[in-house]
Parts: structure tokens; C-alpha cells; sequence
């Protein structure tokens, strides 16, 4: 059973910074794009940085400069380095895995960015 379980959530002061981890199993994940998303009540999920197996890595402008995207194939771990972290960065991260037309998502992890 295809699973992704995110961790390294939690509550930091602006400025500081977290490591979210992402554990896939059951698939082949190596051969899957991996993406974090993120969400706030009320509002769509939104793409925050996107690692394609060969491609070019894609961020969103709000957090050029500031996140890294990477992955370990051989542990079958994606991560996201948030650096400088903003206020407005506060949501519910999530894992994406894509293949063609296979999405699998992960529950989340929440990140809360306040003094």
C-alpha cells in the first residue's frame, strides 16, 4: 500500500528554520516527481516546490531563496529546508508523489510561524 508520512512540523520564531521529512512506501518512489504542497483554512493548497526525477526544480516565488527541495532515492526521503521562515509561511505542509496520472498525498504536517 502506497504511503507517504510527513514529520518535522512544529512551531518556530520568524527567521528560524525547520527540515520537513517525507517517508514513501510502497511504490517505486524514485521514479515519482516529488512535491510540497501547503494549505491554510480557507484557502486552495498550493505548490511550494517541486523536485521532477530529470527535470528542473521548481519553486514558488514566495519562497525562492529561502526553501530546498531534495530527495534520497535509496532511503525513499524527500525533504524541504525552510530557512528564514515568515509568518506567512504557517500552513499544513504536504508530500505529493506523481506519476502520470498517479497522485498519492500524504496527511500533513503543520508549521506555525510565530513569535
Amino acid at each position: 500500500q502506497a504511503q507517504l508520512v510527513e514529520s518535522g512540523g512544529g512551531l518556530v520564531q520568524p527567521g528560524g528554520s525547520l527540515r520537513l521529512s517525507c517517508a514513501a512506501s510502497g511504490f517505486l518512489s524514485s521514479i515519482y516527481d516529488m512535491s510540497w504542497y501547503r494549505q491554510v483554512p480557507g484557502k486552495q493548497r498550493e505548490l511550494v516546490a517541486m523536485l521532477p526525477v530529470g527535470g528542473i526544480i521548481n519553486y514558488a516565488d514566495s519562497v525562492k531563496g529561502r526553501f530546498t527541495i531534495s530527495r534520497e532515492n535509496d532511503k525513499n526521503m524527500v525533504y524541504l529546508q525552510m530557512n528564514r521562515l515568515k509568518a506567512e509561511d504557517t500552513a499544513v505542509y504536504y508530500c505529493n508523489a506523481q506519476w502520470g496520472p498517479t497522485h498519492y498525498w500524504g496527511r500533513g504536517t503543520q508549521v506555525t510561524v510565530s513569535s
